[in-house]
């Protein structure tokens, strides 16, 4: 094991899709005879070493080329595979440790499987040529450090990032100036906004979809529909999302990249415009490990949520699909994507949600929060960052009904941490225990409501979707 390498497994490379030329061959197998020992390499046909502080975000059971998940906590291990480290939090720590974390907000393409188990030295030695190998080696020596840099962008940028992707590392501010869904605009106008959401039904009735969206619809801004939550099937997110806007209640449309391709991603985001639907919030969902048995594809998503918002924000802004076709009518959407305060350490939490942004985020629902205390040190990064004008935020605020509820959030869900101290005011309370679930939550809110950098809440309700007229109204958020 190379101290390079830090993860616990090795994990086999790819083989090419076709039959290589001998040449190009022979330069693969010895890039990974190379790289192979040192890095874990897994001749993915598109490095990006240079990026992740030399370690090969590959070894991510997800496959997360711009990571870490939600998932992620600093004292545990991964937990699609229970045996490893996150690679990403060692790649973060490493970036910190380096002086390199600036490297880690730029946008990293998927997978081009047309290159996958190809060498990539090849590519590089062409781009060499093509600059120039004596100017690549002067540019190199220079003392200057800026045409360093230059001169070696030149040449590894053009490499990692094809003109197809073209992914940056700077903000790039919505095309549009009026807002496009009833959530955006209110959230431009100062309102404090509440969204909550409501569980899609395990079968094809709707009756009692119809009758929670029309309970909770008085009292929120935006209804969300999860998009098969821990890996579980139900009601699909898009069709939830037309039954609400038939019943004038505006949808968050949730699309989960475990299920999604890049394909699939662009069709569905036209598709959502033609039933009215306008928020879109990109996640990376929880892995098949966590869901039912027997357990689906545990394999590559074959694009994160951070790939998700730059598709998406292009197809928005430039009108342009990823393979560079032009749209005559662009879709207009409001951009989200979901983020975990307490999943790492607040700087590493702070540069994961700053690429988010600049990648298209223009909203962040939090994965669910008790400690209001903590969100201040997360809040603070992200305003030294000058991320907290670019972005609004709803917290994730749930309805605890009983104390099994909240073991098994803690216990079992990727990303939620439940306190000792909320957990046993929980068991405490006996018989009890749904209304020191609702006091909980208003205690919360009235301790986040006034927090600069806080936008709203987003009411995670778990099936009681009941009691959100009654937290809505004894909140003062009414």
């Amino acid at each position: 094991m190379s101290g390079l390498k830090p993860s616990r497994r090795w994990q086999p490379a790819f083989y090419p899709f076709k039959k290589e030329k001998f040449g190009p061959r022979l330069l693969a197998r010895t890039e990974l005879l190379i790289k192979g020992p040192v890095w874990g390499c897994r001749m993915c046909g598109n490095c990006l070493l240079q990026e992740t502080a030399f370690i090969c975000p590959m070894e991510c059971p997800k496959g997360m080329r711009n990571g870490p998940c939600g998932g992620v906590t600093p004292e545990k291990n991964c937990y699609v595979d229970e045996t490893r480290k996150c690679i990403w939090y060692a790649i973060y720590k490493r970036a910190l440790k380096t002086g390199r974390e600036e490297k880690l907000l730029e946008v990293l393409p998927p997978l081009d499987w047309s290159k996958v188990g190809t060498e990539t030295w090849g590519d590089v030695f062409r781009q060499v040529r093509k600059v120039g190998a004596l100017n690549f080696i002067k540019g190199n020596l220079s003392k200057d450090k800026s045409k360093r840099t230059e001169t070696w962008e030149s040449v590894f940028r053009t490499v990692r990032q094809p003109v197809w992707w073209n992914g940056d590392s700077e903000y790039h501010p919505p095309a549009y100036t009026e807002p496009v869904s009833d959530l955006e605009k209110k959230l431009k106008n100062g309102e404090f906004v509440v969204a909550t959401e409501v569980t899609p039904p395990l079968s094809s009735a709707p009756a009692k979809l119809i009758h929670d969206i029309e309970l909770v619809k008085p009292y929120a801004t935006v209804i969300n529909f999860t998009d098969s939550s821990s890996a579980n099937p139900k009601m699909s997110g898009l069709a939830c999302c037309k039954v609400a806007s038939d019943l004038k209640a505006e949808p968050v449309y949730q699309i989960a990249a475990r299920d999604t391709t890049r394909t699939g991603l662009q069709g569905a985001a036209i598709g959502a415009c033609q039933f009215g639907i306008k928020n879109i919030l990109c996640i990376t969902g929880d892995s098949p490990r966590v869901g039912p048995s027997p357990t689906a594809d545990l394999n590559f998503v074959d694009i994160d949520s951070v790939q998700m918002l730059w598709i998406l924000r292009r197809m928005r802004d430039e009108g342009i699909y990823l393979d560079g076709r032009k749209m005559k009518y662009p879709p207009k959407y409001f951009l989200g994507a979901a983020t975990s305060p307490f999943a790492s350490d607040p700087v590493l939490q702070a540069i994961r949600d700053h690429k988010k942004v600049n990648a298209g985020a223009q909203f962040f629902q939090t994965n669910i929060v008790f400690e209001h205390g903590g969100i201040d040190l997360w809040l603070e990064e992200l305003d030294k960052r000058n991320v907290l004008n670019k972005v609004y935020i709803l917290i994730g605020v749930a309805t605890l009904k009983s104390y099994k509820v909240a073991r098994y959030l803690h216990d079992h869900v990727p990303g939620v941490n439940v306190p000792e101290r909320i957990l046993r005011r929980m068991e405490k309370a006996g018989d009890k225990e749904s209304e020191e679930g609702v006091q909980i939550a208003l205690e919360f809110i009235q301790a986040i409501k006034n927090k600069k950098g806080v936008n709203g809440i987003h009411l995670m309700t778990m099936g009681w979707e009941a009691v959100v007229e009654r937290i809505v109204k004894e909140s003062g958020l009414m």
